[in-house]
């Protein structure tokens, strides 16, 4: 064979790995409306950047006619490209390759490039397209998923990881996206479970279809699972590069600078009027987060998801930030065990990651009843105190309007290590609100008090009194525990000063193997 013939050879192999599994089986998967494994990766990365490898490996296995189904690359197209010039490594699976099912070989690719990530230091990004592990192999199947989440397990807190779920991702495959950074799923084609309708019939008798058990909606609002819905394949590619945008190669690197167009000394009288003088009456914290931010840009994550709880990335002073906040329209703004867990882990993605964090607060307090008890309110409610009072990395925190009792301490409060506290002047820093207060207090005078007029005269006096000792924001900065009580259309001027000069911040933590956070 001479040299042409060769590369000859070389280009026919490379078109058919690129062909995946075959012409037909690609256009069938067109007609459900889905994106190929190198569509999707092509999209996704920069032009002319992805660098393929191990596009030759097939498998090896010859039970149940598995010798006659052998394609190169063996259903998952592994390699290195860039985001806007920065270095990720990514694998997609490929469904048009046996049901894009799990091999050895498959493993074994997707090891490798998690492999080079950590060995560079880049975020590994998976397209997800997998009918799960590849039956006909059994154990070795099983062995190619545990080599996976190993990989997952080490690679946590140390690169970046996002998984994106463009078809199904049952069983044993669930477990490596579980234990990624970010999820992303698309509303139409994505689902995600343990087992499908048809085991949960033969088990349990329940009758449940596919989108019911494990669909995009139910993970975005119910379970959590998933932090990003995207509403087309073009969609969620569209938005993986955004967020790559905000978070760095890894957990020795600062997140990319980008150039602030926005004036940092800008303020925004309407601030000093957006919060309701009367403390009970709603309003919308992401009205203050557009706002203080930089071009308004905000990618907020598990939106539908404890929506009483704000958790999104912004940038100020074109630094990435992590920002928690309170969100007043739904449930009070209440803590309760979704919103708990929701903010505990977004707060130590931002700490390993080197990601400043900012709080805003306005807590009544945790939700309280049996059903919260019996979910454990208590170790969720701790999981966030945890990650807070661990958390190292720059931290503001703007008491907005209410913070009260045990949710105070847990939302970033001075003794938790926040770096810079301030308030606003309608700020109520208590244990509790007055007229709950005022009730504990003076319970032995209200059981005297038989006149409806004089009982509500009395009690206005004492809430106002109660207010004015102790749910001021100048009781708490009498005591050192709020840094500053700012004018409202300044808070984006007094955020950037802050973290401006945090930025030389140095804390380390006790040396040990690791914590226990309560799980």
């Amino acid at each position: 064979m001479d040299n042409q013939e060769k590369l000859k050879k070389l280009i026919d192999n490379r078109q058919k790995a690129w062909m995946g599994g075959g012409e037909a089986a690609i256009e069938k998967h067109h007609a459900k409306g889905r994106l190929t494994a190198r569509e999707r990766i092509n999209m996704l990365l920069d032009d002319g950047s992805f660098e393929e490898v191990n596009m030759f490996l097939t498998h090896r296995c010859t039970d149940f006619g598995m010798e006659k189904k052998v394609f190169l690359g063996d259903g998952v197209a592994c390699g290195s490209g860039t985001i806007d010039g920065r270095l990720v490594f990514v694998f997609a699976q490929d469904a048009t390759v046996i049901g894009g099912s799990l091999s050895e070989t498959m493993a074994q690719k997707i090891c490798n490039v998690m492999d080079m990530a950590m060995k560079l230091g880049a975020p590994i990004i998976g397209l997800n397209d997998s009918g799960g592990a590849r039956i006909q192999e059994g154990a070795c199947a099983l062995a190619g998923y545990a080599e996976i989440f190993e990989r997952n397990i080490l690679a946590s807190g140390v690169v970046p990881q996002i998984s994106v779920i463009f078809g199904p991702c049952a069983g044993g495959a669930v477990y490596s996206p579980a234990l990624t950074d970010f999820i992303m799923m698309t509303e139409q084609n994505s689902y995600m479970f343990i087992t499908g309708p048809k085991v949960v019939k033969s088990v349990t008798g329940e009758d449940v279809t596919v989108e019911q058990l494990g669909g995009a909606k139910v993970h975005a609002t119910k379970s959590g699972v998933t932090h990003f819905v995207a509403a087309t394949e073009e969609e969620a590619i569209r938005e993986v590069r955004r967020l790559i945008s905000f978070i760095p190669q890894n957990n020795l690197e600062e997140a990319p600078m980008v150039e602030c167009t926005d004036d940092i000394q800008r303020q925004e009288d309407s601030l000093n009027e957006l919060v309701p003088a009367d403390p009970n009456k709603p309003y919308n914290m992401k009205d203050i987060i557009y706002t203080i931010v930089d071009n308004g840009d905000f990618m907020e994550v598990q939106k539908d998801f404890a929506k009483n709880i704000i958790c999104g990335f912004a940038r100020f002073n074109g630094r990435s930030t992590g920002i928690i906040a309170n969100q007043p329209n739904w449930l009070a703004g209440v803590l309760d065990c979704d919103a708990s867990r929701k903010a505990a882990r977004f707060v130590r993605f931002c700490d390993a990651f080197n990601i400043q964090i900012l709080t805003l607060v306005d807590v009544p307090g945790f939700l309280c009843g049996t059903g919260q008890e019996y979910a454990g309110i208590i170790d969720h409610g701790a999981k966030l105190m945890f990650a807070y009072g661990e958390a190292t990395v720059p931290k503001v925190t703007i008491t907005i309007r209410k913070s009260y009792g045990g949710s105070h301490i847990v939302m970033s409060c001075k003794q938790l290590r926040g770096d810079m506290c301030y308030a606003w002047p309608q700020a109520e820093i208590a244990v509790m609100g007055a007229s709950g207060a005022v009730e504990v207090l003076e319970a032995k005078t209200l059981k005297t008090l038989t006149d409806p007029e004089e009982k509500a005269k009395f009690i206005a006096e004492k809430e106002a009194e109660y207010k004015e000792k102790f749910a001021s924001p100048y009781q708490a900065a009498n005591r050192g525990y709020i840094d500053d009580v700012i004018e409202p259309r300044n808070t984006r001027i007094r955020i950037i000063r802050a973290f401006e000069n945090l930025q030389t911040k140095r804390l380390t933590n006790p040396l040990k193997k690791h914590s226990n956070i309560p799980l």
